[in-house]
């Protein structure tokens, strides 16, 4: 028998995306009753820790495949200039949070570290070059900075060009605003603060079971691991932000806006630094071009993090397979997720993309001197001794029908919701964690219209972002102000 009660909303999956969201719509609705459920026993252990995720405050600074080349050597910014906005809306809603005390120390979460771009080859040097002065001329990228030199280089990232053979032709790209993110403390701070809320609550070693259509609302079964008495939660308004875990959900609603969507499920491996002197010695995020094949969240890159108060130094991430949809999910999870609506996009999917297949095969079979050689491709006096693996988070890339039901592989995220807005998921990886806040806005747009289009409502979004209604993209006076004013009160100055 499950203990039944009734509450306004439901968010299940206690990471990055349900903390925003319930923060925004406390805000917006005092009177709004949470219950959150998370399957494990702590917030933001899957997708949203620090060793999970990439952690760069994605801002499309240094992340390649953002920026991809045409035939006649063009570079398309335009998706790189969308998310350079969304991660500065983010930063406006820390900073609300900060200076409503909601949020304190913001050093814990966000620290100043530089991003850089760094390729080899006369195609690639040509094609960074390119880049650039797209990019350098927009206003979103202000301050990029742009060396074939290799002593200037060597300043920029000294691990990255000491022992590199002095006639090899490089180039890189700077960015000295780019930042750290560690989402594993920035989500469990807002938690903290969440749950401070009168009529908010949250509930881990909580496995949801089941949705069904209440009337109007849903009735979410809820069993817990823990030995609490089974629970079923009749909410008017449910979201779905469990990562890997939410396609699966978002089938057991059975709403036809559920129908074939498909995951592909992709994991990572780190290599993590463990000798201190080095890890000093290197201060950036550095990343490279994805090998062809490669899904855009197995870009490589050696990456300076602070987690848990301490500095780190990552390189990878190496991809590989595994049935899992989340790092502590079950091997079922993909057989379990194919059903008849979505059968037919996958094996389509499948079928058409083999070179991603090949590269996933190469990188399970990767050896440990595999690993290194990768390595030393930008760290080349890279030493076994010196790192050990770490296993990162996994990744559910999005599957959905494309033309004539064929399949269509995504590398993003999405929101799919019911017709009437009363349930919504988030699907896909990357960027994710970074335009939680810009993701959020959308969904509350398609999921309370009507409160949304009040002047109470557009009256507080604008206070919690003030960008809000306006575009940065196209009014450079604003983008800068902004920017500005983020940055002081995030204390990355």
């Amino acid at each position: 028998m499950y203990k039944e009660r009734e509450t306004d909303v439901v968010l299940i999956g206690a990471g990055i995306m349900s903390a925003t969201l319930g923060i925004m719509l406390k805000e917006l609705n005092p009177d709004f009753k949470i219950e959150v459920f998370e399957r494990l026993d702590v917030a933001a252990a899957e997708s949203s820790d620090a060793w999970n995720n990439a952690g760069t405050g994605h801002s499309a600074f240094c992340e390649l495949n953002y920026t991809p080349e045409a035939k006649d050597g063009s570079v398309d910014i335009k998706k790189a200039v969308d998310i350079a906005e969304q991660f500065e809306v983010s930063k406006q809603f820390w900073s609300y949070l900060v200076n409503k005390n909601l949020l304190d120390t913001p050093k814990d979460f966000i620290r100043r570290t530089p991003h850089i771009s760094f390729v080899w080859g006369k195609d690639n040097v040509t094609f960074l070059k390119n880049r650039y002065e797209a990019m350098s001329a927009h206003h979103m990228f202000e301050g990029m900075e742009y060396s074939e030199n290799h002593s200037t280089l060597s300043e920029w990232m000294p691990l990255v060009m000491e022992n590199r053979a002095p006639d090899q032709q490089v180039s890189a790209t700077r960015m000295a605003i780019g930042t750290d993110v560690n989402f594993g403390e920035l989500t469990r701070k807002m938690f903290e603060q969440l749950t401070k809320q009168d009529g908010v609550n949250i509930h881990f070693s909580a496995d949801v079971k089941n949705i069904d259509r209440n009337g109007t609302g849903w009735s979410v079964k809820v069993k817990y691991t823990n030995g609490k008495e089974p629970e079923k939660i009749n909410a008017k308004f449910v979201f779905i932000g469990a990562g890997g875990g939410s396609l699966t959900l978002l089938q057991k609603s059975g709403i036809p806006e559920s129908k074939g969507y498909g995951g592909f499920p992709v994991s990572g491996q780190w290599l993590k630094c463990t000798n201190p002197d080095i890890i000093e010695r290197h201060n950036a995020k550095v990343y490279g071009k994805a090998s062809v094949g490669a899904p855009p969240m197995s870009v490589p890159h050696l990456d300076t993090r602070v987690i848990d108060g301490k500095k780190a130094l990552l390189f990878g991430p190496y991809a590989g397979f595994s049935t899992k949809f989340l790092k502590n999910g079950s091997y079922m999870d993909l057989p379990c997720s194919i059903k008849i609506s979505n059968m037919r996009p996958m094996i389509s999917v499948g079928l058409n993309n083999i070179p991603l297949t090949k590269y996933l095969i190469q990188q399970v079979r990767q050896s440990p001197e595999d690993r290194l050689d990768a390595l030393k491709d930008y760290f080349p006096n890279a030493k076994m001794e010196d790192w050990e693996l770490e296993i990162a988070g996994q990744r559910v890339q999005i599957i959905k029908r494309g033309t004539e039901k064929a399949g269509k592989l995504e590398f993003g995220t999405e929101v799919v919701k019911s017709s009437d807005g009363s349930i919504a998921a988030l699907l896909g990886a990357s960027p994710g964690a970074s335009t939680a806040t810009a993701i959020m806005l959308k969904l509350l747009k398609g999921c309370f219209p009507k409160e949304t289009a009040t002047t109470e409502w557009q009256a507080k979004l604008k206070a919690m972002i003030p960008s809000y209604g306006e575009s940065l993209n196209s009014n450079a006076g604003l983008a800068r102000k902004l920017r500005e004013e983020t940055n002081k009160v995030l204390e990355i100055v």
